[in-house]
């Protein structure tokens, strides 16, 4: 008796939810069992984590404010990585896009903000966070077209390059940072929020919407319509096929990866100016490993722009809510998070995994499917 993979002929739509709704709630299950273990009521506790500790909160309309600032960058980086990710370019470097794009920002709000109105300097941060994001990211796509190397193996490393950069930056005490705080002893990283920050354009009651989550709701709009209705979008995925057929055809696949690595990079760094842009402050944990989680975003969401949106609603909850609910159970560590965030990516993934493939199993001669 022996068996063998085989793709499906097709999964129906109806299978395929319940199959990723029950994917989700095995890893809820095995994430039960370890708070039990921990000696924690499950239920009260998964509760407090997906209500973020708003029931009863007289300050929950800062939870929620708090939490947006967390899922913009999230969504913005996610649905960033997608587009080189369709076209089969393994783009492992948001942490170190990102933290370029951070700096960036930081350097133009120091230096233009106090001098320029605040739209255009807000302006001006974006489009020099994008840039140097942009450029970073292409680097290691011209390598690739130029040299063949590993995109995976470049973009990786030069993540450790960005990191130490802006670790030698927070631990620089010199007259020439003007990153850092000059009337702190120890090297802190100084405030700009009352120079320059992205202003909040609704108001109810207490809660003030942020005109930057607008603005990546916009974005992720107009990055649906371009990969699904223009020429663009259709290059990115005839190359994510098949680079040969796109040669074949008489595309340039070379420029293609080119610009769409760098659109890419680009979205990252507009993340990052967001990000600065908010907190009004760098810092060297700026990122919240947004380069890493948004890859674990993009695949749960299937390279799908609607749906990152809601995945990266999600998994800010998840984080967020863990946070919250270490506060109130002491024997979880806020990290809990990320072992469930594991969890369910390997759960989805099984279920992703059942939805294209099934397994033959050879009986005596005979066949049995599963």
């Amino acid at each position: 008796m022996g068996f063998h993979i085989v793709k499906r002929d097709q999964c129906s739509l109806i299978r395929k939810c319940f199959l990723y709704v029950g994917a989700v709630a095995a890893a809820l299950v095995m994430g039960g069992i370890v708070l039990l273990c921990l000696g924690v009521d499950p239920i009260a506790y998964y509760t407090r984590m997906f209500t973020m500790g708003t029931i009863g909160n007289r300050i929950a309309y800062k939870v929620f404010e708090n939490y947006l600032k967390d899922f913009v960058p999230l969504a913005l980086t996610a649905v960033a990585l997608s587009l080189a990710f369709k076209m089969r370019f393994w783009n492992i470097g948001g942490e170190g896009q990102f933290i370029l794009g951070a700096i960036a920002a930081a350097f133009v709000a120091f230096k233009l903000g106090p001098i320029l109105p605040n739209a255009v300097a807000l302006l001006c941060m974006c489009l020099c966070a994008m840039l140097a994001a942009g450029l970073y990211g292409v680097f290691a796509a011209a390598l690739k077209v130029r040299f063949g190397t590993s995109e995976t193996l470049m973009t990786l490393m030069l993540n450790y390059v960005a990191l130490y950069f802006l670790t030698f930056i927070a631990e620089a005490k010199a007259d020439w940072n003007f990153f850092l705080d000059p009337s702190s002893v120890r090297p802190v990283f100084a405030s700009f929020a009352k120079i320059v920050s992205f202003p909040s354009i609704l108001t109810i009651g207490k809660f003030s919407l942020n005109i930057c989550v607008v603005f990546t709701l916009v974005i992720g709009v107009l990055m649906f319509i371009y990969q699904k209705y223009t020429k663009h979008g259709y290059e990115i995925a005839v190359v994510g096929d098949s680079a040969g057929t796109a040669h074949y055809a008489g595309m340039k696949v070379n420029t293609i990866v080119l610009r769409t690595v760098f659109l890419s990079a680009c979205l990252i760094g507009l993340a990052a100016a967001f990000k600065v842009g908010t907190s009004g402050i760098l810092s060297v944990s700026i990122t919240n490993d947004v380069g890493w989680t948004g890859i674990i975003v993009a695949w749960l969401s299937q390279l799908n722009t609607a749906v990152i949106f809601i995945v990266s609603a999600l998994i800010c909850v998840l984080h967020y809510g863990s946070t919250v609910a270490a506060a109130t159970f002491s024997q979880v560590d806020s990290s809990f998070a990320n072992m469930l965030q594991g969890a369910i990516l390997f759960m989805v993934l099984a279920a992703d995994f059942y939805t294209r493939f099934q397994i033959v199993i050879d009986k005596k001669g005979g066949r049995s499917n599963g």
